[in-house]
């Protein structure tokens, strides 16, 4: 994508549907007047007086227990340095985006439009009352030393700069772990700092808190080392001058145990690596291009222990590890601030992690086999589900034992799955999706490439490299289009009624008829047919001459389905071919079978279905919970489509018994799983969190989805088919351009599964 494409495109998301990145939600009933009146006048002021008695009471009736506020003045944004306050607030409001997908946590971004330090710290004193805690960020260095300082004396509640030490806690997490595979001690160990700011001054800080001695540490800056000879140092740079005769940062690598870089791209070379002790530990952390690149390291030092900020390579430090879950867990307790004590339980609790085993729903999602304690797995990856249960309690445990929090936990057990449930319906699960098919993009065709919205699609699957677009359809049209949204790529324009074509659709209808001549085609109705953009689709993907495909955007599910049966058909195990959906609900994702394929499918059939959609549930890293629903529940009915359900789960009970499923089940019961306890405790399903539903036939499956899809504005993916021999797929008709990118994601995983079993 072009530049000015990216501009684009950065510019449409921020301003389309509606302005910004998040906005406040109701969290009660108020659709009637009664509802309004307590939520207002005259009921409010009950509330009111109970704070007036007891301000703690403010936890207990108002959103400030989880409520968090980002604030900035603008002085030093990303890479863009003093742009303001208006200008910075698009990156508050994504921090604000960050702390609700990954902890739940509501935000309020205040740009305040000052650089006068005192002017600032009033402020936020001022309206510190409506907070249970703030973020503050992008604010340059040495103002924000002197900003959180004072906050941090003068608030009661947890407060928290993380451009300082949000990387310092990652980091020391990192550098932990690297000291025990590199069989290096904290206190011996030599640490070169390349650059003086506030992140690199709290990295240090934070190091020798865990037992780097100062004498060991050689800070950088533009000027080169800050020795103690240095004039006009700051207070912060004075604190870390050293003694030793070195003036750049080439003499301080020699026989450096640890280089630390939070400055610029491209300072470091080969050579100061080679020179470096045995097993060096290098986190070259500048983004978004590191001190040194990546590749060129390791395959300078074999023996190189790396990190950097990015997560297209081993090793991420991403601040998105630590700042949600430790206010998560300060804001649990009610801390009156976040103290030393609690950043460094952080630093244990990810440190720990990273050495326990890995869930098979994060090896998915970056495409491992095994994801294992090592020299390229030395923190927790950003997807890993775990962390929200994990760093909390440990912050919380670490407030309330230095002292600092307001409120007791007395369940640990408990509280970890009040933790739990806070994943809620976010999209993570498409993240993981969308990460997962990077790993190994494939070749995909788009059928209707000629569609304005598909060709959005491609170019956003080009761009975010999860596969290789082969775009199918009148050629001049695509070209036309391709130029009106600035997709610039050089991809294969095909368009099979093309005379240019003729050598590969002869070569494709003799395949075809060579298959077909027996069931009434002729040779030349084979010549015809693959004029059908379809069914050259699928003769390509057949062929190998495409991984994947994808069509149905302008054409009814039945009409694109015959020629996927009759080129690709079933694979040679599948006795079915069958669909799912994966909608994100409220509750979670939620697979509903089958919403496509079977209109009115017998009890065997049935139970292979479930069986099917079981594996699929899989390939995302979740373990299938699964009811079977009816109208009747557990032989209420003699009916026989009640029968066939109970008959289905018979079977699978008695032949698959390890299979977590039960019914025939009405829909409540099995969504609701106090009601299904207290009802029917008998159940395979009593207690557990369904998250996989079987519906008798089409009709409801199909008529299920769509108004949940429409009434709740709920996202699908699919219909996802299952059974098919190759990965072929097909949309809804009219599907949305991130319904198309999330289909082309499932056929990239598809195809890399497929491509797992072939080899095995």
């Amino acid at each position: 994508m072009s530049k000015q494409s990216k501009r684009r495109e950065a510019l449409v998301y921020h301003a389309k549907p509606t302005p910004g990145k998040i906005k406040v939600v109701p969290t009660k009933k108020h659709g009637s007047q009664r509802d309004l009146s307590l939520a207002y006048s005259p009921g409010v002021a009950e509330p009111c007086l109970e704070i007036a008695k007891d301000v703690n009471n403010v936890y207990k009736y108002t959103t400030k227990g989880n409520l968090v506020a980002v604030i900035t003045n603008g002085t030093a944004v990303l890479g863009l340095g003093n742009i303001g306050p208006e200008a910075s607030k698009p990156v508050m409001e994504g921090k604000g985006l960050l702390f609700k997908i990954f902890a739940d946590i509501d935000v309020f971004d205040i740009e305040i439009g000052t650089e006068d330090v005192e002017e600032f710290i009033q402020t936020v004193k001022n309206i510190s009352p409506t907070f249970g805690g703030i973020n503050l960020e992008d604010i340059k260095a040495p103002e924000a030393f002197e900003i959180e300082r004072r906050l941090k004396e003068e608030l009661d509640i947890p407060l928290m700069h993380d451009d300082q030490h949000g990387t310092a806690i990652i980091s020391a997490a990192a550098l932990l772990n690297a000291l025990e595979l590199a069989d290096k001690k904290i206190d011996e160990v030599r640490v070169v700092v390349s650059g003086a700011g506030a992140a690199a001054i709290s990295c240090t800080r934070l190091y020798q808190a865990f037992g780097v001695k100062r004498e060991n540490v050689v800070m950088t800056d533009s000027k080169g080392v800050i020795r103690q000879d240095r004039e006009n140092l700051s207070s912060e740079k004075a604190e870390f001058a050293t003694h030793l005769d070195l003036h750049t940062l080439d003499d301080a690598f020699v026989n450096a145990d640890v280089f630390i870089g939070l400055s610029t791209s491209n300072i470091v070379t080969p050579e100061m690596l080679l020179s470096m002790a045995d097993n060096p530990i290098v986190f070259a952390m500048a983004n978004p291009d590191p001190e040194i690149d990546y590749n060129l390291a390791i395959n300078t030092r074999k023996d190189i222990i790396m990190a950097t900020g990015r997560s297209d390579h081993p090793n991420q430090v991403n601040n998105v590890l630590g700042f949600p879950y430790i206010f998560r867990g300060a804001l649990d307790v009610r801390a009156t601030k976040i103290n030393e004590e609690m950043k460094m339980a952080a630093v244990r609790a990810l440190a720990k992690l990273a050495k326990e085993s890995v869930p098979e729903q994060v090896n998915i999602a970056y495409g491992e086999t095994r994801l294992t304690f090592g020299r390229d797995y030395i923190i927790p990856k950003p997807f890993d589900p775990r962390l929200i249960a994990t760093v909390p309690p440990e912050v919380a445990k670490a407030a309330i034992e230095s002292g600092v929090a307001k409120h007791k936990i007395d369940d640990w057990d408990k509280y970890e799955e009040e933790l739990l449930e806070r994943l809620g319906s976010d999209h993570k699960i498409v993240r993981l999706l969308l990460n997962r098919a990077r790993t190994n993009p494939k070749r995909v065709v788009f059928a209707e490439a000629d569609q304005l919205d598909v060709l959005k699609a491609a170019q956003i699957v080009y761009d975010e490299g999860i596969a290789f677009p082969i775009l199918l359809g009148r050629k001049e049209s695509i070209e036309k289009l391709k130029e009106e949204i600035e997709f610039d790529a050089d991809v294969p324009i095909i368009d099979p009624k093309d005379d240019s074509e003729t050598e590969r659709k002869n070569r494709y209808a003799e395949v075809y008829w060579q298959k077909n001549k027996r069931k009434g085609v002729t040779k030349y109705s084979a010549e015809k047919i693959m004029r059908e953009r379809n069914y050259f689709a699928a003769m390509m993907v057949d062929e190998g001459d495409a991984d994947a495909l994808i069509s149905g955007y302008s054409r009814s599910y039945p009409t694109v389905f015959k020629p996927m049966m009759e080129v690709i058909g079933k694979a040679k195990n599948a006795t079915r071919i069958a669909s799912t959906n994966l909608l994100l609900t409220q509750r979670g994702p939620m697979f509903f079978s089958d919403t496509a394929i079977n209109i009115d499918p017998s009890a065997q059939e049935l139970a292979t279905i479930a069986q099917m959609t079981a594996k699929t549930v899989r390939l995302f890293g979740m373990e299938p919970v699964i009811a079977m629903v009816s109208y009747a529940n557990f032989g209420s009915s003699n009916n026989p489509r009640a029968k066939k359900v109970s008959e289905a789960v018979a079977y699978l009970h008695e032949n698959y018994p390890d299979m977590i499923v039960d019914g025939e089940l009405q829909t409540d019961f099995a969504l609701n799983s106090k009601m299904l306890q207290d009802i029917f405790p008998f159940s395979k399903l009593a207690g557990k969190r369904v998250n996989t539903i079987i519906f008798p036939n089409l009709d409801s499956a199909n008529i299920t989805y769509k108004i949940l899809k429409e009434l709740n504005a709920t996202e699908s993916i699919g219909p996802i088919l299952m059974g098919m021999r190759k990965p072929v797929h097909i949309l809804q008709l009219d599907a949305s351009v991130d319904e198309i990118v999330n289909m082309t994601a499932i056929a990239v995983i598809d195809a890399q599964q497929k491509e797992k079993r072939a080899e095995v």
